[in-house]
């Protein structure tokens, strides 16, 4: 070989390995703690109905801190902002992305149905949150007995008035299941006492629309003994609504949730005379998710347990609700 030829194959051999690249696995990667780059291997959608309410802040907290825990998953999270038609979108965007696993806390749950059983059928394992759909075209639904939490509110409320009273109801969206199961367990609780509901509205989960109906019960009724909300944000804006008119003493305020910086501070506090919990089930969704990567079965239904928080019982932890 000539002295020309030997330079010409040196040239290309270098050319060529200057070019090359290391191989590397397609998929999003992340740093671990060592500092090299650890290939997420399950990507998660999240899609949460709306990020306006304290509790489902929580929520997404509490499903980021679990799945922080294991390298191998990603969760890619949605706001559908309180609008339906954008979660429908957002749960198809999950599915043409091809996901492993989906997470949904539905707004509403007729609407929510089609697209959330279209993503069961393609094969995506599918976690329903606080708010079931219609059907049973999903994987598992994990959420606490809302028709039991409003009877046991409603119980509570009988015995706190001596079984007569007059009542405001604040209700949660009630094209939502939890605001309509919330409803008819404490009207279930109240039955056969002589408490009166004088005044009734959908407070939508949301603080000032809470208080402005409040404001407008006010304005009716010169006693009220009493406001449910089915919701912290809801009882804290009705109590608002009275202590701005002067009244927030002649009134108890009973709210549902209990976080520890809401609802059970506000019982802490005297503002609230109770509040049930409702656990958000964001660590368990993962736990969930995982057992389905895994390979293993997982119940179709997964019932939360509840505890009633009120002023003789709050430093305590509270009492669980049979």
């Amino acid at each position: 070989m000539t002295t020309q030829r030997i330079i010409l194959v040196g040239l290309v051999l270098l050319v060529a390995g200057c070019s090359s690249e290391p191989s590397q696995e397609p998929g999003p990667q992340t740093s671990s703690p060592n500092g090299t780059l650890a290939k997420k291997a399950y990507r998660i959608g999240m899609s949460q109905c709306n990020l306006g309410e304290p509790w489902r802040v929580q929520m997404n907290a509490d499903i980021r801190t679990a799945a922080a825990k294991h390298d191998d998953l990603e969760v890619i999270f949605k706001d559908a902002q309180n609008d339906t038609l954008k979660q429908r979108a957002h749960v198809e965007e999950f599915v043409s992305a091809g996901v492993d696993a989906l997470i949904i806390s539905p707004k509403e749950a007729q609407p929510l149905t089609d697209p959330v059983a279209r993503a069961y059928r393609a094969g995506i394992p599918v976690i329903v949150l606080d708010r079931a759909v219609l059907g049973d075209d999903f994987t598992c639904f994990i959420g606490a007995d809302n028709k039991r939490i409003g009877k046991a509110a409603g119980q509570w409320v009988v015995n706190k008035l001596g079984r007569k009273g007059k009542v405001v109801e604040l209700k949660g969206l009630m094209t939502s299941t939890p605001g309509q199961d919330r409803h008819m367990g404490f009207r279930e609780g109240i039955a056969g006492s002589e408490i009166q509901v004088v005044f009734e509205a959908d407070m939508k989960w949301l603080e000032p629309e809470a208080r402005k109906e409040m404001e407008s019960a006010l304005s009716r009724f010169a006693a009220i003994d009493l406001v449910y909300a089915h919701n912290d944000p809801g009882a804290h804006g009705a109590y608002l609504a009275a202590k701005a008119a002067g009244r927030e003493k002649e009134t108890l305020f009973v709210g549902i949730d209990a976080l520890p910086q809401e609802g059970i501070a506000y019982v802490a506090q005297g503002l609230l005379s109770a509040t049930l919990q409702y656990p958000t089930g964001g660590a368990e969704a993962i736990d969930v998710v995982r057992q389905i990567l895994a390979g293993q079965q997982v119940r179709k239904q997964i019932v939360l347990g509840s505890r009633l928080f009120t002023a003789e019982n709050v430093q305590d932890g509270g009492e669980p609700i049979e």
